[in-house]
Protein backbone atom coordinates (compact mmCIF):
# COMPACT_ATOMS: atom_id res chain seq x y z
CA UNK A 1 0.00 0.00 0.00
CA UNK A 2 1.37 3.22 -1.15
CA UNK A 3 1.06 6.37 1.98
CA UNK A 4 0.92 10.06 0.44
CA UNK A 5 3.33 12.29 2.51
CA UNK A 6 2.09 15.02 4.56
CA UNK A 7 0.85 18.03 2.36
CA UNK A 8 3.62 21.11 3.03
CA UNK A 9 0.85 23.53 4.64
CA UNK A 10 3.75 24.95 6.44
CA UNK A 11 5.44 26.27 3.12
CA UNK A 12 2.12 27.30 1.63
CA UNK A 13 1.59 29.53 5.00
CA UNK A 14 5.06 30.64 4.92
CA UNK A 15 5.60 31.63 1.51
CA UNK A 16 2.01 33.49 1.46
CA UNK A 17 3.55 35.19 4.95
CA UNK A 18 7.09 36.05 3.20
CA UNK A 19 5.02 37.49 0.47
CA UNK A 20 3.04 39.47 1.79
CA UNK A 21 5.38 40.89 3.98
CA UNK A 22 8.21 41.49 1.29
CA UNK A 23 5.26 43.26 -0.65
CA UNK A 24 4.62 45.43 2.64
CA UNK A 25 8.39 46.72 2.13
CA UNK A 26 7.95 47.03 -1.38
CA UNK A 27 5.23 49.05 -1.01
CA UNK A 28 7.06 51.55 1.58
CA UNK A 29 10.45 52.04 -0.42
CA UNK A 30 8.54 52.68 -3.77
CA UNK A 31 6.15 55.18 -1.64
CA UNK A 32 9.08 56.78 -0.11
CA UNK A 33 11.45 56.95 -3.12
CA UNK A 34 8.29 58.83 -5.77
CA UNK A 35 7.83 60.91 -2.21
CA UNK A 36 11.34 62.12 -2.04
CA UNK A 37 11.39 62.48 -6.15
CA UNK A 38 7.87 64.45 -6.33
CA UNK A 39 9.62 67.04 -3.75
CA UNK A 40 12.52 67.84 -5.42
CA UNK A 41 12.32 66.93 -9.11
CA UNK A 42 15.96 65.95 -9.00
CA UNK A 43 17.83 65.07 -12.02
CA UNK A 44 17.49 61.14 -11.12
CA UNK A 45 15.01 59.22 -13.11
CA UNK A 46 12.38 57.73 -11.90
CA UNK A 47 13.01 54.65 -13.89
CA UNK A 48 16.73 54.42 -11.98
CA UNK A 49 14.92 54.14 -8.54
CA UNK A 50 14.88 50.66 -9.62
CA UNK A 51 18.01 50.10 -7.60
CA UNK A 52 18.88 47.74 -4.79
CA UNK A 53 16.69 49.24 -2.54
CA UNK A 54 13.42 48.33 -4.44
CA UNK A 55 14.98 45.11 -6.01
CA UNK A 56 15.14 42.71 -2.52
CA UNK A 57 12.08 43.15 -1.54
CA UNK A 58 10.95 42.33 -4.91
CA UNK A 59 12.86 39.24 -4.96
CA UNK A 60 11.21 38.46 -1.37
CA UNK A 61 7.83 38.66 -2.93
CA UNK A 62 9.12 36.60 -5.99
CA UNK A 63 10.91 34.12 -3.62
CA UNK A 64 7.21 33.58 -1.10
CA UNK A 65 5.56 33.38 -4.17
CA UNK A 66 7.18 31.17 -5.82
CA UNK A 67 7.44 28.83 -2.86
CA UNK A 68 3.52 29.36 -2.42
CA UNK A 69 3.07 28.14 -5.89
CA UNK A 70 5.45 25.18 -5.18
CA UNK A 71 3.63 24.42 -2.04
CA UNK A 72 0.37 24.52 -3.25
CA UNK A 73 1.13 22.32 -6.50
CA UNK A 74 2.19 19.45 -3.86
CA UNK A 75 -0.89 20.30 -1.76
CA UNK A 76 -2.51 18.73 -4.88
CA UNK A 77 -0.68 15.70 -5.44
CA UNK A 78 2.40 16.83 -7.74
CA UNK A 79 5.89 15.79 -6.80
CA UNK A 80 8.15 18.11 -5.17
CA UNK A 81 10.82 18.36 -7.97
CA UNK A 82 7.93 18.80 -10.40
CA UNK A 83 5.90 21.29 -8.15
CA UNK A 84 9.73 23.72 -8.24
CA UNK A 85 10.40 23.08 -11.92
CA UNK A 86 6.55 24.47 -12.67
CA UNK A 87 6.41 27.47 -10.04
CA UNK A 88 10.50 28.60 -11.06
CA UNK A 89 10.00 29.36 -14.63
CA UNK A 90 6.70 30.61 -13.55
CA UNK A 91 7.64 32.77 -11.27
CA UNK A 92 10.44 33.98 -13.06
CA UNK A 93 8.61 34.80 -15.92
CA UNK A 94 5.75 37.20 -14.35
CA UNK A 95 8.95 38.97 -11.97
CA UNK A 96 10.42 39.66 -14.98
CA UNK A 97 7.01 41.32 -16.93
CA UNK A 98 6.62 42.87 -13.80
CA UNK A 99 9.85 44.21 -13.58
CA UNK A 100 9.95 45.72 -16.64
CA UNK A 101 6.27 47.03 -16.35
CA UNK A 102 7.34 48.82 -13.40
CA UNK A 103 10.13 50.39 -15.21
CA UNK A 104 7.94 52.05 -17.91
CA UNK A 105 5.11 52.93 -15.57
CA UNK A 106 8.03 55.25 -13.45
CA UNK A 107 9.23 56.58 -16.71
CA UNK A 108 5.29 57.76 -17.88
CA UNK A 109 5.33 59.10 -14.64
CA UNK A 110 8.36 61.62 -14.86
CA UNK A 111 7.46 62.47 -18.31
CA UNK A 112 3.82 63.21 -17.69
CA UNK A 113 3.01 63.19 -13.65
CA UNK A 114 0.34 61.84 -12.72
CA UNK A 115 -2.27 62.67 -15.29
CA UNK A 116 -0.16 60.30 -17.80
CA UNK A 117 -0.96 57.30 -15.44
CA UNK A 118 -5.03 57.68 -15.67
CA UNK A 119 -6.73 55.01 -16.99
CA UNK A 120 -9.45 56.49 -17.94
CA UNK A 121 -8.54 58.00 -20.76
CA UNK A 122 -7.28 55.12 -22.74
CA UNK A 123 -9.55 53.89 -25.50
Amino acid sequence: MYIFPEPPYFLLVVGLLAGITSGAAFEATLKQNVQEWSKNRSSRNLAQMQGFQLLIPFLGIAAGICLFLAAGLEIFGFPPSMSYSISLPLTVFIGWLVWSQLGKVLSQLQRGGSKALDLDALD
